[in-house]
């Protein structure tokens, strides 16, 4: 689900792209831009198709009545403001055809909005290449101490593979797997293997990596209190780019 908050001649106008990419429009500013004196009658009167769903605001997330393309019309036509006319042109003109192109609208910039665009075109450039400097040095540091790992037969005791890894983690913490493989593989302190475990499945069979059940443990635990929750079960962290992850609040003891 994707909200993009809209602007029409000064009014916020919010819409929800769904996972098939249909716009859903919020009920009540749609309603309140056409001048009804009663928003809720108009909406409950007139409109056929409306649902509700659960959006993010500044008091948290709220159960939203939110409507399809049809029910705008439908307000449209049966609204007396004088520019109701020019609001379906900006529906039908602008705001559909981008979300149905992009998944979202992109008003068009300003001259200045350009230039801006195009100065955090090369910041974004140079940022990446300073990235890309980054995890190459540390592909280069992890490379250099391949020749330090050690193989063995079989699996001690208090050691776990990355599979078991993920698994614990997010029992423990709740952390999806590619948050658990940014932090073993990606980010700044991602731990070495202590061994190398040779496979007796089969004669193709690869080594697999393991490491202390108690340093991993330690490494998440330090991870999590890095943490900052956004919401009741997201959160973000300073090394992790993708954004928000799901997340267990931690309790008091």
């Amino acid at each position: 689900m994707n909200l993009t908050p809209l602007n029409f001649s000064g009014a916020e106008i919010r819409v929800i792209t769904d996972a098939q990419g249909e716009p859903w429009f919020v009920a009540k500013d749609v309603a309140d831009l056409l001048e009804y004196s009663n928003p809720h009658e108009a909406v409950r009167t007139h409109c056929k198709g409306v649902r509700e769903i659960l959006i993010p605001s500044a008091g948290g997330d709220q159960m939203t009545k939110v409507m399809p393309e049809r029910d705008v019309y439908r307000l449209i036509m049966r609204s007396k403001m004088p520019a109701a006319e020019a609001f379906e042109e900006w529906v039908v003109g602008e705001v559909l055809p981008s979300i149905r192109k992009t998944g979202s609208y992109q008003q068009p910039m300003t001259p200045g909005e350009q230039l801006l665009a195009q100065a955090q075109a090369v910041i974004n450039v140079e940022r990446q290449q300073a990235e890309q400097q980054v995890a190459l040095a540390r592909i280069e540091t992890r490379v250099a101490n391949v020749e330090q790992v050690r193989y063995l037969d079989s699996r001690p005791a208090g050691f776990e593979s990355m599979t078991t890894i993920r698994e614990r983690i997010n029992l423990r913490h709740g952390i999806p797997p590619w948050v658990v493989n940014a932090v073993m593989r990606d980010i700044p302190g991602a731990p070495l293997p202590f061994a190398m475990v040779r496979s007796h499945a089969d004669d193709g069979a690869q080594p697999y990596a393991i490491w202390p059940t108690a340093d991993i443990t330690r490494r998440f635990d330090r991870f999590v209190a890095e943490c900052t929750f956004v919401t009741a079960e997201r959160a973000t962290h300073p090394d992790i780019q993708q954004g928000r992850f799901k997340l267990r609040q931690r309790t008091s003891a």
